[in-house]
């Protein structure tokens, strides 16, 4: 169980106050039960006058402080039964349980009140903290782990901790004390019975330990089968187009059906153990019960304790009252042993090591038109640190220049722009912005300068104006709609049913790609960045939406850096400088009418024959 308090440890300190007080609570509980049971023995010997002694007023100079509270305790029950007699005693003593149990409740009340926001408040931190380390992890992690099974530790897995875990806090503290309590009364009635008793608690503390360590192991495994589930669904239900245009679907469901099975098999098995808790504890439990009896019974009878029947039977009462507990406690173990196979997942997550850091002390960036130039230095880059992708990349983009990288599909491209705004870092060399070295600034302030389109345009299921203000705070309607009249958005949105307050679905699909496009494009115009990245923003379009788009690219690009990524060359044309790649190389670089020279047999001459831009000599 030293994983479990490893984890109150990490998320209770802000619950501190809530665990004090259901401490406290539970503390109360377990002493009102054990001396409203304390009450009953001796009150009903004297009653039916199993116990016939006389007892007299004590004061503390006459004995210890427990002989001088038992005798008391017997003269004023003596004296109720002397002046209003057994019937009215015994309405007394009725009505003093009612209130003891009222009591007794409302402390175990008060102590789940307490653990409440104790519970729910981690797990809401958990999955804030979840959420907060997915947001700011490295683009590269994702592509490592499966989307799917980051969403099974996002949901099934925190889940499970609530669950689990959680659900089993208030057990967790609450048995535990009562335990503590009554073992306390049952050493103060008889030390000897009680250490038998200490005999046996462990052994069967043992059995059950050995039986939740395979659990934890099975659970883990339980949660990793679930995250494959779902990394299958997540890409069923990306790719559900291919799969009917491939009449693929029975080869998925094989599949799905497959992985379902061994999650199966492992829920099952799972399950069963976790359902052998309350059997083997109310055994073993049972068990004890049997032991204690014959052991305790011996003593009397042989005379080798002062302890007499009614004490017998009062001790008995106790270990019974530790009995339901200890099952409690049994079946929370196997709860959190399961959790904490789930929490070993989320930590996966939030102890995922953030290469993208912000430096000790952030340089900020020069003014001036030269701030947003962009150079790299004999840049290498490699995804897994051993093949290289890039290969000493030497490129300077001037202040408000437009340079263009074109080349085959895998040349690097992409992964030259990813560098700019630290999606990545570079493996050696440097990539600079305004002369200073992108390691050397603030992570926020260096992607405030950009801004990007891509060939997927990446829209949220929201409202447009949503959508093109997404990355600018307090933006007015004025601003966005003048944003997307330079895009060319502004006549479809109006045509739209509810104009700016549109809600375009999952990724934007009620929308058509040339409408998606615009209003990233849009989006980007709005937040009127120093340096501008497009990725193949017009690779997937038609003819006429492409136009549209490229009007609106041109006005965004004037006064900017601009890095442009194209497949289709007749959109780079007017570049300042285009860099053609090849297998991680920049293998030529020119204007368009340079690389075109007379006699230029080179790659880019290859690329422009092969898309027909102009005739071949």
């Amino acid at each position: 169980m030293k994983e479990f308090f490893v984890v109150l440890r990490r998320f209770v300190p802000p619950y501190k106050k809530c665990l004090a007080l259901n401490i406290i609570f539970n503390i109360l509980a377990a002493f009102l039960t054990l001396f409203s049971f304390a009450l009953i023995i001796p009150i009903l010997q004297m009653l039916f006058r199993i116990n016939t002694d006389t007892y007299t007023y004590m004061s503390l100079a006459d004995g210890s402080l427990k002989e001088v509270a038992f005798n008391n305790f017997y003269y004023y029950t003596q004296e109720l039964i002397a002046h209003y007699g057994a019937v009215a005693t015994l309405a007394v003593l009725a009505t003093t349980l009612v209130v003891m149990t009222a009591a007794k409740t409302g402390a175990t009340y008060l102590s789940s009140y307490f653990i409440i926001p104790m519970r729910s408040g981690i797990v809401r931190d958990i999955r804030n903290y979840v959420y907060d380390k997915i947001t700011s992890l490295p683009i590269v992690f994702f592509t490592i782990e499966h989307k799917g099974d980051v969403m099974a530790r996002m949901s099934g897995d925190v889940a499970e901790v609530e669950n689990s875990i959680m659900a089993s806090l208030d057990m967790m503290f609450k048995n535990p004390i009562m335990i503590i309590v009554c073992l306390s009364m049952m050493i103060a009635i008889s030390w000897q019975l009680t250490v038998f008793v200490f005999v046996l608690l462990p052994l069967a503390g043992l059995v059950m330990g050995r039986v939740g360590k395979r659990l934890k192991r099975q659970s883990l495994e339980g949660q990793n089968q679930w995250g494959v589930l779902m990394s299958t669904i997540e890409e069923t239900l990306g790719g559900l187009r291919i799969i009917k245009a491939f009449n693929a679907e029975k080869k998925m469901d094989d599949r799905f059906h497959a992985e379902n099975q061994v999650f199966y098999n492992i829920s099952n098995s799972v399950a069963r153990r976790q359902s052998l808790a309350h059997p083997m504890s109310e055994l073993l439990g049972t068990t004890a019960i049997a032991i204690i009896l014959w052991f305790g019974g011996m003593l009397i009878l042989s005379g080798n304790t002062s302890l007499n029947a009614a004490d017998f039977i009062y001790y008995m009462v106790i270990f019974y009252n530790i009995i339901n507990p200890a099952k409690d406690l049994s079946k929370a173990v196997y709860a959190v042993q399961k959790g904490l196979a789930s929490m070993e997942r989320v930590d996966k997550i939030l102890n995922a090591d953030n290469p993208i850091k912000d430096p000790v002390k952030p340089v900020s960036l020069p003014e001036g038109k030269n701030a947003t130039g962009v150079r790299f230095d004999n840049v290498c880059f490699s995804y897994d640190g051993a093949v290289e992708v890039l290969h000493n990349i030497n490129l300077d983009i001037k202040a408000g220049a437009t340079v263009a990288l074109v080349g085959q599909s895998g040349s690097g491209k992409s992964t030259v722009a990813d560098l700019i705004p630290r999606f990545y870092d570079a493996t050696s060399g440097s990539v600079s912005v305004g002369g200073i070295d992108v390691r050397r600034l603030g992570v926020h302030e260096l992607r405030s300068l950009m801004g990007n389109v891509n060939q997927e345009a990446i829209l949220f299921n929201d409202t447009i104006f949503n959508n093109i203000a997404f990355g600018v705070e307090n933006a007015d309607i004025e601003a966005v709609r003048a944003a997307a009249r330079v895009a060319n958005a502004d006549e479809f949105i109006m045509a739209t049913e509810h104009g700016y307050d549109t809600i375009i679905g999952d990724r934007g699909c009620r929308l058509s790609g040339g409408q998606r496009q615009r209003i990233s494009i849009a989006r980007a115009i709005l937040k009127n960045p120093s340096i501008l990245i497009l990725d193949e923003a017009t690779s997937a379009l038609d003819s006429e939406s492409e136009t549209l788009v490229q009007q609106a690219l041109d006005r965004l690009m004037r006064g900017r850096t601009t890095l442009v990524i194209a497949h289709r060359l007749s959109t780079i044309r007017r570049a300042d400088l285009i860099c053609v790649m090849h297998e991680g190389h920049i293998v030529e670089t020119g204007t368009h009418d340079e690389l075109l020279a007379p006699g230029a047999r080179g790659f880019y001459r290859r690329l422009v024959e092969m898309q027909s831009l102009q005739p071949v000599d």
